[in-house]
């Protein structure tokens, strides 16, 4: 079945950076699209950025312009999310999710605290 487990979260100051990444197993990784969300508690979850398949082009949110950065690696089933300028707004939990046969699969997520 679809696993995706996320890493690399963790407590940063305003202006650090970060790498998440996710690995992923269960389905042909390099045929899905795969993105990164976020949600902080009580709000819903939002997207952060995309990994198109096949063709590896990007799509981020507005706020994630600039500063993220998705990048995959079909060798090793892996996206990652770089996260560079971090603000405290940054602070949630981001999920990885991939969209396989048009159903969207999610990790259990890695915490993110920008604080100082």
């Amino acid at each position: 079945q679809v696993q995706l487990v996320e890493s690399g979260g963790g407590l940063v100051q305003p202006g650090g950076s970060l790498r998440l990444s996710c690995a992923a197993s269960g389905f042909t990784f390099s045929s899905a699209t795969m993105s990164w969300d976020r949600q902080a508690p009580g709000k819903e979850r939002e997207f952060v950025a995309h990994s198109i398949r096949i063709s590896g082009s990007t799509i981020y949110a507005d706020s994630a312009k600039g500063r993220f950065s998705i990048s995959r690696d079909n060798a090793k089933n892996t996206v990652y999310l770089q996260m560079n300028s971090l603000k405290p707004e940054d602070t949630d939990v981001y999920y990885c999710r991939a969209v396989v046969d048009y159903t969207s699969y999610w990790g259990q997520g890695t915490r993110v605290t920008v604080s100082s």
